[in-house]
């Protein structure tokens, strides 16, 4: 008896396919919302005004100390108590959007630091504008040591997509979940997602190292 049904495999791949084109948008999506609001954190816990920034830095470290899933469940389920009601899919992007925000903070914010002082001395000396002198200055020489982590969290988002089948978003695990309900054999399906990750985090992988490359000969 063989183990791994090879044709069935093939039979199902197509439909595992076109739920992996849902994760990979979840992926994409999420990610930006992460990388846009992980900046707006940055700024707003460097900010002179402190209510302001010890607000930033409460929601940052709420967000980090809390599951994933809690804080999807939250949103979903909770929100609408509040008058705000999300479909399935707007809630897991926001959910793991804000969540990975809060730890890309962390990564700007090490970067940021890491420019010499007297960068940021020689931008106050020019009286240079601050959304000019970040654009200019300070993010080129930030964003190479951010860009080794902001590319593993991109991996981490990827692989953790499968969370949001907890709140019926129809990713590639969920759908292997369904294959294997149906057909009672759970092994083809759930490999198959395995090889889906392990092809995607490689290849990711693979383009941030081009893209450090690319950063280190500009030098």
């Amino acid at each position: 008896m063989t183990i791994f049904d090879w044709s069935y495999a093939w039979e199902i791949l197509p439909q595992l396919l076109l739920a992996s084109v849902k994760t990979l948008q979840i992926t994409v999506l999420g990610f930006c919302i992460a990388v846009v609001v992980g900046f707006l954190l940055t700024l707003a816990r460097r900010s002179s005004i402190r209510a302001l920034a010890w607000s930033a830095s409460l929601f940052v470290e709420f967000m980090r100390s809390t599951p994933l899933l809690i804080q999807i469940y939250f949103i979903f389920f909770v929100f609408p108590s509040f008058s705000i009601n999300l479909s399935a899919m707007q809630a897991g992007l926001i959910g793991i959007g804000l969540h990975y925000a809060c730890y890309l903070s962390e990564v700007y914010r090490g970067g940021l630091e890491s420019v010499p002082k007297g960068q940021w001395e020689a931008v106050t000396a020019l009286n240079m504008k601050a959304s000019t002198a970040y654009r200019r200055i300070i993010i080129p020489q930030a964003l190479k040591p951010i860009l080794p982590p902001m590319g593993n969290y991109l991996i981490a988002m990827l692989k953790e997509t499968p969370v949001l089948s907890a709140i019926t978003v129809v990713e590639i695990m969920l759908k292997a979940k369904n294959l294997g309900s149906e057909s009672f054999r759970f092994l083809e399906p759930i490999t198959l997602v395995g090889v889906f990750f392990l092809i995607i985090s490689i290849a990711l992988s693979y383009a941030v190292r081009k893209v450090e490359y690319r950063l280190e000969r500009q030098k």
